[in-house]
């Protein structure tokens, strides 16, 4: 075999192999996909998971707390809006609407900062609120009803102030999947190429170690376009729980026999 008969083989190996992880991360996201609906386990305070599941009397606590999700733990963005219905009594949008800038940023920093950045996102806390109340009616739950494109309500999430596209398709895939909100499409559900998902990427040899969120995106939209973010969940589970940047548990991972780093090839 001649060096271009080698390289051929060896290409036509590697998309072999990348069909494989493709067909088992989407096997097992469609596992979850059609689970059966149940409560998500958002934070670990099951007061906190009643609100922002309560998708029929405050579908505002769900958006809010996408909004709060950046800079710091998922836990403890998605507690913000049940930290403030702590303070304030209650968490309809009524009351949220008579706070000031100024109220929300006190709220948020004392006594204890609920952010990593107070200030910056108790101002984009108000902003969501505003925006709810403007252009939805007070209703947050318009943003996604009626079976609209995926497109549509993503890029309803990215006119708030501060959701990039990475917590746009974040809400819409937590709709679609777990919420079961009914969407025309899911074309626009990508992945949300967290520190996790970018890792796992690599590993399993979909991405080059050093690639960029843009670039694992378009992978994640190259392997399975018809809903990108169907490999989001099981890539973040994987990263969470046993592909870490530190001592990876190999052993336990369900794609171990795939994975070109378990395997020692990389």
């Amino acid at each position: 075999m001649d060096t271009r008969d080698a390289a051929k083989y060896d290409f036509g190996r590697g998309k072999m192999n990348e069909k494989a992880i493709h067909d088992r991360l989407v096997e097992h996201g469609q596992t979850l996909f059609r689970a059966p609906k149940q409560l998500i386990q958002f934070t670990r305070l099951d007061d906190a998971n009643a609100l922002l599941n309560d998708l029929s009397t405050h579908p505002h606590a769900f958006v809010l707390a996408c909004v709060m999700d950046r800079q710091i733990k998922a836990e403890k963005a998605w507690l913000i809006p049940y930290r403030i219905a702590e303070k304030l009594g209650g968490f309809s949008l009524d009351s949220l609407l008579r706070l000031s800038p100024a109220d929300v940023n006190r709220l948020m920093s004392q006594p204890e900062p609920l952010h990593r950045f107070v200030d910056m996102m108790s101002g984009l806390f108000h902003s969501a609120v505003q925006r709810i109340s403007k252009q939805y009616g007070g209703d947050a739950s318009r943003i996604w009803a009626g079976n609209p494109s995926s497109a549509e309500v993503v890029y309803r999430f990215l006119e708030f102030d501060g959701v990039g596209p990475k917590i746009g398709s974040m809400a819409v895939n937590i709709l679609a999947r777990d919420f079961k909100i009914q969407f025309a499409d899911f074309f626009s559900i990508d992945i949300s190429a967290d520190r996790h998902i970018r890792r796992v990427f690599a590993r399993l040899g979909l991405c080059a170690p050093n690639a960029t969120v843009e670039q694992v995106i378009y992978k994640a939209k190259a392997l399975h376009p018809e809903f990108p973010g169907m490999m989001d969940l099981p890539c973040w589970e994987i990263g969470r729980n046993w592909c870490k940047a530190r001592e990876p548990k190999c052993g336990a991972c369900y794609m171990k026999d795939l994975c070109p780093s378990a395997n020692g090839k990389k």
